[in-house]
């Protein structure tokens, strides 16, 4: 049940960052000397080359690889590898001199100078033509060398360009999506203030001195953005595959990156990868902050339903670019290390291994520090991450399919907040998705995140938080799952409107009124001071008892089939339901109708997870600040036990034979954790925990 290793060449967890070798040409020493510290830190793999561009071709057509030989001879002398960048991340001085073109425009039709990163339009003839040109050279002249073990394509890839360019591929993917403009103009509603357009030429992108309140327009310049950009990296990556079609391929993706939908990305790259930065020890504090971090590794691994991705960076010790640029804590550097582990990745890397020695980011952390010195509290705490990670090689490749997904949508997001109305201020849709995943993770439940139009047979229970959206046949995939003894949780402002974000007639949510057995009448948008509750019905099938504080949004709804199980405290509504269950085919539908506050998520979850038997990674009850995550390869499960509270914990196992995987010594059913503490222990694989129906 277990995966390949990312390469071949390095089966075991791979430990290194990003290193800029182009910034220290007049250096000679540092060279030697970085690859002294990497072997003390047991680094293994460097992205390499990111920012490289004007180092390889400092004049048009006039190429310089003999640094790059060097770092990668050298690599290759010391057994460390490199994922080898394109350097299409930021573009040269002379390219923007001689060719304009290449920057972007703005969405106020200006166009930029030069500077900065990402400041270039995908869809440039000269710019793609100078990026195949480079990214041809590079894999004639590496793709075969010993050190290289992947490509690394760009750098967060984000942001859109105006320019004349993208305005005629705009209209020309639109042009194949509608193939007639009254089709368009239906979809997008253009009768509305007269905006029915008679030409394609008359379709601009959204502009701020222009048009940006027709929602069709601006979903589908959204999804023409990702598209685009996805079919830049296809052109990027074309020669690397050609050259060497075996070395796998990834681009380095940014949280949940708003501008970008990153399903779109998932059948052109071999392995995802992400940049991770929290704020540790802010004003959430840990407890709050480390679930919603689980939640983007958990959302990084289901891209490719499973499969391990890469921490591709992260900080060793603090960013310069945040407003708060916070020293990590000791202890958090291992644990956050791990975490990301725990939730899938078979690499643990930073940005940066050494500091610049200038400019904007001369004072982000980094592996060495300005002073070069290996006896720095960072450096050891990255040699201790090092030294962990050797010990976990038997982790590599394995995988968790969890009973639970929650659909985190991206053009789901896209329309909820562009919508008008019901709550301007704040319609909350990532903090609502995220209210559902953490009383998972505080319990130690494994959790697929995936978007609508993935596969929904493999769970036993699907949350599906504000699916505002419903695109085609999704409706009749979420009936089929409940009629086949599924279960499915959605929540007020769902099924609202297409994928052209068109409102369903005949009533909300009108493709889920069978399967939830409800209708909405009005949503009730709370100001921010205003309170209702709701109030659990006596005997209710989920035997919670007592009220829950609502805030917020309150859906006021009739029932049509559906049992409720709670109802409205106060106002006008006071009595109507706001939670309902429907039963339909051999699974239940469940209906929340109000935005509550805790604990409610917590006992409403908890319920289902009892009453659908869904099983927790280790079953006991985890401490405040504690989770438990699970890795198997079938045969075996890897379980990490993390402690995100500044107190020492102490769990409780059940009475299996469990192995610490770090010291090798069985376990005590008393296992106490240390404050930022980590544990990762080895038992037989269990039936039905976090690989669905697999016996042992």
């Amino acid at each position: 049940m277990a995966y390949p290793p990312i390469s071949p060449k390095v089966p075991h967890m791979l430990h290194g960052a990003d290193y800029n070798p182009d910034q220290w040409q007049e250096y000679p020493e540092v060279l030697q000397e970085d690859i002294r510290l990497m072997k003390k830190a047991r680094c293994n793999v460097m992205s390499v080359g990111i920012f490289a561009w004007s180092s390889l071709e400092p004049e048009e057509g006039h190429f310089t690889f003999a640094w790059l030989d060097r770092v990668l001879d050298t690599f290759a002398e010391n057994g460390i590898y490199a994922f080898l960048a394109t350097p299409s991340g930021a573009r040269p001085a002379w390219m923007s001199a001689k060719y304009p073109e290449v920057l972007r425009v703005e969405a106020n039709r200006v166009r930029n100078l030069h500077g900065k990163r990402h400041n270039h339009c995908f869809t440039s003839p000269v710019y793609r033509e100078k990026v195949a040109i480079i990214n041809q050279k590079l894999a004639e002249r590496y793709a075969h060398h010993p050190a290289v073990i992947g490509w690394h394509i760009s750098n967060e890839y984000g942001g859109d360009c105006h320019c004349d360019y993208c305005q005629g591929a705009f209209r020309q993917w639109l042009m194949k999506k509608y193939g007639t403009l009254e089709k368009l103009n239906h979809a997008w509603w253009a009768h509305f203030w007269s905006h029915t357009y008679t030409d394609w030429e008359q379709i601009e992108s959204p502009a701020p001195h222009g048009e940006d309140g027709v929602h069709g327009l601006n979903l589908d310049w959204k999804r023409f953005v990702t598209d685009q950009t996805v079919d830049f990296c296809h052109h990027e990556i074309a020669p690397l595959r050609k050259e060497n079609p075996d070395l796998p391929i990834t681009t380095n993706f940014m949280t949940m990156f708003v501008g970008l939908n990153y399903w779109k990305f998932v059948d052109l790259l071999d392995v995802i990868s992400w940049d991770s930065y929290p704020t540790w020890h802010g004003e959430q504090g840990e407890t709050a902050l480390a679930p919603a971090i689980a939640f983007v590794h958990d959302i990084k691994r289901s891209l490719k339903g499973g499969q391990p991705f890469m921490l591709m960076e992260s900080t060793p010790s603090m960013t310069n670019w945040q407003a708060i640029s916070k020293l990590k804590r000791p202890g958090m550097h291992l644990l956050s290390s791990i975490q990301a582990v725990a939730h899938g990745s078979d690499t643990v890397q930073y940005f940066q291994w050494r500091k610049s020695r200038g400019s904007f980011e001369k004072f982000h952390g980094a592996v060495v520090d300005h002073d070069g010195r290996d006896d720095t509290r960072v450096f050891e705490d990255v040699t201790h991450v090092g030294e962990t990670l050797e010990k976990l090689s038997d982790v590599v490749g394995t995988t968790v399919k969890p009973e639970v997904a929650i659909i985190f949508d991206w053009e789901n997001r896209w329309a909820i907040e562009d919508a008008k109305g019901p709550r301007n201020s704040g319609i909350h849709y990532e903090e609502t998705v995220k209210q559902f995943y953490r009383p998972l993770w505080e319990q130690g439940i494994s959790v697929d995140v995936i978007d609508m139009d993935i596969d929904f047979s493999r769970y036993k229970l699907i949350i599906a938080p504000m699916l505002y959206m419903l695109r085609p046949g999704v409706a009749e995939k979420i009936e089929q799952f409940v009629a086949q003894g599924g279960t499915f949780v959605t929540t007020y402002w769902s099924g609202i409107v297409d994928e052209n974000d068109l409102c369903f007639l005949g009533g909300f949510p009108e493709p889920l009124r069978k399967t939830l057995g409800i209708r909405s009448e009005e949503i009730d948008s709370l100001y921010n001071w205003d309170r209702n509750g709701i109030m659990m019905t006596g005997g209710n099938k989920l035997g919670l008892n007592g009220t829950y504080e609502a805030h917020e949004l309150c859906d006021l709804i009739h029932l049509e089939g559906a049992e409720a199980l709670a109802v409205y405290e106060r106002d006008f509504y006071a009595g109507r339901p706001a939670l309902t269950v429907n039963t339909y085919g051999k699974g239940k539908a469940y209906y929340v109708a109000s935005r509550n506050k805790e604990p409610f998520y917590t006992d409403f979850l908890t319920k289902l997870m009892q009453q659908h038997d869904i099983a927790q990674v280790i079953p006991t009850d985890l401490p405040p600040g504690v989770t438990a995550q699970l890795r198997t390869d079938g045969t075996h499960d890897y379980i990490f036990l993390l402690n995100f509270s500044e107190e020492e914990r102490t769990v409780l196992l059940d009475d299996d034979n469990y192995t610490d995987v770090l010291d090798g010594q069985l376990v005590e059913q008393e296992l106490t954790l240390s404050t930022y503490g980590v544990c990762v222990l080895k038992r037989l694989a269990r039936y039905g925990v976090g690989m669905g129906k697999v016996s042992k």
